[in-house]
């Protein structure tokens, strides 16, 4: 790499995060194909299938393990994995799958309709009671900052942190999709038993899209707090399920688009 300052070009190495396709298969079919960063891969697909309202319970989830012999000479290249269903849990309905890859900047690529995202539910954010002081959301972009060891590195990937209605950081993912980031994160809630979220704030390190408030409200997550602008769509959904969506959580200020009863305001026109 050369690092050009000024008139001057300087050559040294740099450290750049790693994409690689992540195979999601159940049962032995195909589902999806994400780009993503390999690391908690485990947590990748658990959280994917929750959000995709697939499984709801860690007893949903009889085994996960990456398939041997993705590559024509036998190696394992550890980017197909293969979820197993416990008994009695339906398979995904066709409804869901992917017919294109997911990139890492949109994981909504592939779905067969908009419809299909709006899984039915398992819990209901809307009667969640959590209240925050803004104060303390305000605290949630540096703390998540000070969190990604990766992106120290690189400089190259969103994060997603779940906090608790004290400020704590519970569990941080890194990712170069913001959607894996969610999924990574909402895996490691299911596999240990932890859903759904009650009392919880997502913190994604970008925009907030449709499919990241989708995610949040599968997951049982009240609070959804973005550094940057949601969708219209993201809004509207967030309306219609009852979470709070927050976003240009940058400094003291925010933009609170819906549930601000939650912090302790009257949401006006969007």
């Amino acid at each position: 790499m050369v690092r050009l300052v000024d008139d001057a070009a300087i050559a040294r190495p740099d450290t750049l995060a790693v994409e690689e396709p992540l195979e999601i298969r159940v049962r032995g079919r195909s589902l999806a194909v994400t780009m993503r960063t390999p690391g908690d891969d485990f947590d990748l697909a658990a959280g994917f299938l929750v959000s995709e309202g697939v499984v709801r319970n860690p007893s949903d989830i009889a085994s996960i393990r990456y398939c041997a012999g993705a590559t024509a000479d036998g190696t394992n290249t550890y980017n197909v994995l293969d979820v197993g269903l416990a008994e009695g849990v339906a398979p995904p309905d066709p409804s869901i799958e992917r017919n294109f890859y997911t990139t890492s900047s949109c994981g909504l690529c592939g779905k067969a309709s908009l419809d299909a995202v709006r899984t039915t539910a398992t819990w209901q954010v809307a009667a969640d009671p959590i209240r925050l002081d803004p104060k303390l959301i305000t605290e949630f972009p540096t703390k998540l900052r000070a969190a990604q060891r990766v992106f120290d590195r690189t400089g190259g990937l969103h994060a997603a942190g779940l906090f608790d209605d004290r400020g704590s950081l519970l569990c941080l993912r890194e990712d170069v999709g913001r959607h894996n980031a969610v999924d990574k994160v909402v895996g490691w809630a299911t596999r240990g038993g932890r859903l759904p979220l009650t009392g919880t704030v997502l913190m994604v390190s970008g925009r907030a899209s449709f499919e990241l408030v989708q995610k949040a409200v599968m997951a049982g997550i009240p609070v959804l707090t973005a550094v940057s602008a949601p969708s219209s769509l993201a809004a509207d959904l967030a309306e219609e399920m009852g979470l709070t969506l927050v976003g240009f959580l940058r400094g003291t200020s925010m933009n609170v688009y819906t549930g601000g009863h939650r912090l302790g305001v009257t949401v006006g026109a969007r």
